[in-house]
């Protein structure tokens, strides 16, 4: 019996290499964006993400006993964990403070996030010595009046769909969709076809989950 069990799993182990061994068709990247703004981010090396109206829509839900509950994007929250990988460094900056946001931050890896804050210059400005950085490596997401000194500042400016005029008027891109519906991820996706591994990481994900080549 053992060996009949024994065989029957090696069996099964060889279909599922030989359907392993067989090649995906090919995927090219169908993402484009002007020159001028790939050029405008070339030598970013570190993202700042707003969270209420760029990470989520907005809105804030709050429950009986106080509590927040915030939505947010998967579509955003992989472009993020691959913005990490491509070689820039995912921040969040946030004028708000919540369990839910702390989460989320969490679960994506990121590391470098400051809650509660009131001075976002300020904020900003401390982030880029910690990290050794210039304004000229530093790109931002934002969506209100208080992102305004980092997105007056930074290398590329950038605005959800549905952010305010003034946001948008100073803004190098604004996004197809608005925040917390994929507005980061394409923000994430014009940095990583900036730092030329969009491609690389895109055809990653026909072997792999995160776009790592497979031991």
């Amino acid at each position: 019996m053992a060996s009949a069990e024994a065989t029957a799993a090696n069996a099964q182990a060889e279909a599922v290499t030989a359907l392993l061994a067989v090649p995906a068709r090919p995927v090219r990247p169908v993402l484009n964006f002007p020159p001028e703004l790939l050029l405008q981010a070339q030598d970013v090396r570190a993202a700042v993400f707003d969270v209420d109206g760029c990470l989520t829509d907005g809105r804030i839900t709050i429950g009986a006993q106080g509590e927040q509950v915030k939505a947010f994007s998967t579509l955003d929250g992989h472009g993020i964990k691959l913005l990490a990988r491509g070689g820039v460094t995912p921040v969040v900056i946030t004028g708000r403070d919540s369990p839910a946001v702390r989460r989320r931050c969490t679960d994506l890896g990121v590391t470098q996030a400051l809650f509660g804050v009131h001075d976002k210059l300020q904020a900003g400005a401390q982030l880029l010595v910690a990290l050794g950085l210039g304004w000229h490596q530093l790109a931002v997401i934002g969506d209100d009046w208080p992102d305004l000194p980092l997105l007056a500042r930074c290398a590329l400016a950038c605005a959800p769909a549905q952010a305010h005029a003034e946001v948008r008027a100073v803004c190098h891109h604004v996004t197809a969709t608005p925040g917390g519906h994929g507005a980061a991820r394409e923000f994430c996706d014009l940095l990583l076809v900036a730092r030329g591994v969009y491609a690389s990481l895109l055809a990653g994900h026909l072997t792999t989950l995160d776009g790592t080549p497979a031991a």
